[in-house]
C-alpha cells in the first residue's frame, strides 16, 4: 500500500466530514487507506464516519489521549509506505497526494513534506514554513518579533528546505516516522509537530516545503483563548527546550510569563465579525466569472447588485471540485472583505471560518 492518511479527531464532526470528502476525492487513483482516530468525542463524529464513510478505519479511543499518542495509535496500524498526518479541519485538492507523493519519490533523503496552507478566507498562514525555534528565536517571537520565527527567505509559492512544519499536514515515510519514534508522547497538545520536525532533521533527512500546492486549514482551535491553552502551549515549548537545548533562564522566565500573564492580555473576542446581508451560491457555471470578479475587488455581476463586505459566497462542492474551491479562495485579494463558506457535496450544511483567529462556523439547514 502506498499511503495511509491519519486523521485525529476531537469534537469537530462537520469539519471532519468535509475533510474526509476531500481526502476520498484525492485518493481515487492511489492505493491508500484512511484511518480516523477519535479521541473520545462527545459529538456525532463516530456515528457520522460509520454512516457516511464505511471504508474508513475508525479507532474509537475511550479517553482523550492528546495529539501525540492519538496519532501514534493510528500510525501503528497504518499499512502504507507513506503516512500523512492530517488535521480534521483541513481541505485538500484532488491532486494533492499524487503531486506530493511523486515529489517524494523523485527526491532522495527526503524527510517531511508539507505544502502551502491558507485559512478559510484564502489568507496565507505563515506557520506553513517555520524555522527551528531556538531559544533566541523563541524569545524574539514571545516579545513580538516574529520574522525570524518563520522562513521568510522562501516565497510562499516556492519549493525549498524548511526545518519545521505544522502538524496540520505532514507527509513522510512510515519507516522514518518509526525511526525517530514518532510523536513524543510527553506532549499532550502543541509542540509535538516542532519536535517531530526537529527529530527528522537531526536524523539527517531534508524537510521540504512544496509551495505550489495549497490546502485549507481552518485552525480556529489553535488560537490562544484561555489559561488552559497558555499552559499547554508554553509548557510544550519548555518540554522541547529541556529535551533539545540547554537551560535558559530568560526563556524559562518568559514561559512563566506566558502561562500566567498572556491569557490576561489576549482579547478572546479578536474574531473577524462580518455582517452578512446577502448570500450568493457559486456553482460550476459561475466559476469563471467569480475568478474574474475577485481580481476586480469582488464587483460581481450575477443578476444582483454589486456586493462586497456584506456578502458571503457559498462555494458549492456539488458542482465545484475541491481544487477549484481552494484556487478561488487563495486567489482572493488581500483586501477582500467578502466571506466564503463551503457547501460540501450531498450535505445539509455550509461550513467555514471568517478568520484564522476564530473557531469555525457551521450553518445547518433542512431540505424539508
Amino acid at each position: 500500500m502506498k499511503l495511509s492518511v491519519i486523521i485525529l479527531n476531537y469534537n469537530v464532526c462537520h469539519f471532519l466530514e468535509l475533510c474526509l470528502k476531500s481526502v476520498e476525492a484525492a485518493l481515487i487513483h492511489i492505493d491508500a487507506e484512511i484511518i480516523v482516530i477519535d479521541n473520545w468525542s462527545k459529538d456525532d463524529s463516530c456515528e457520522m464516519v460509520k454512516r457516511l464513510f464505511p471504508m474508513v478505519k475508525l479507532i474509537e479511543n475511550t479517553e482523550n489521549f492528546g495529539f501525540s499518542k492519538g496519532n501514534n495509535i493510528g500510525v501503528a496500524q497504518a499499512k502504507g509506505k507513506y503516512v500523512c498526518i492530517l488535521n480534521p479541519d483541513t481541505v485538500i485538492a484532488e491532486d494533492t497526494f499524487e503531486t506530493l507523493l511523486k515529489f517524494s519519490e523523485d527526491n532522495d533523503n527526503l524527510g517531511i513534506v508539507s505544502c502551502r496552507l491558507v485559512d478559510g478566507q484564502g489568507r496565507f498562514l505563515p506557520e506553513s514554513k517555520r524555522n527551528i525555534p531556538t531559544p533566541t528565536i523563541a524569545i524574539k517571537k514571545m516579545l513580538g518579533f516574529v520574522k525570524s520565527y518563520y522562513v521568510s527567505t522562501l516565497g510562499e509559492k516556492e519549493t525549498g528546505h524548511v526545518p519545521v512544519f505544522v502538524g496540520a499536514f505532514m507527509l513522510l515515510k512510515k519507516s522514518i516516522y518509526n525511526e525517530v519514534n514518532g510523536f513524543d508522547e510527553d506532549y499532550f497538545m502543541y509542540g509535538e509537530d516542532i519536535d517531530l520536525s526537529y527529530k527528522v532533521s537531526q536524523a539527517g533527512y531534508n524537510n521540504m516545503y512544496y509551495g505550489a500546492k495549497t490546502m485549507i486549514h481552518y485552525k480556529g482551535e489553535s488560537t490562544l483563548k484561555d489559561k488552559t491553552y497558555a499552559k499547554r502551549f508554553y509548557g510544550a515549548m519548555q518540554i522541547f527546550y529541556n529535551k533539545h537545548f540547554k537551560s535558559n533562564i530568560v526563556f524559562d522566565a518568559l514561559v512563566w510569563f506566558g502561562i500566567k500573564i498572556v491569557p490576561l492580555l489576549k482579547n478572546p473576542s479578536g474574531i473577524d465579525k462580518t455582517n452578512v446581508n446577502h448570500y450568493v451560491l457559486l456553482s460550476s457555471e459561475m466559476n469563471k466569472p467569480l475568478e474574474v470578479a475577485l481580481k476586480h475587488d469582488l464587483k460581481l455581476q450575477l443578476g444582483v447588485r454589486n456586493y462586497a463586505d456584506d456578502t458571503e459566497y457559498i462555494l458549492d462542492n456539488n458542482h465545484l471540485n475541491f481544487k477549484s474551491i481552494i484556487e478561488i479562495l487563495s486567489s482572493s485579494p488581500k483586501n477582500c472583505t467578502a466571506t466564503f463558506k463551503i457547501l460540501p457535496k450531498n450535505s445539509n450544511f455550509i461550513i467555514g471560518s471568517n478568520s484564522s483567529k476564530s473557531r469555525g462556523e457551521v450553518i445547518a439547514f433542512d431540505f424539508n
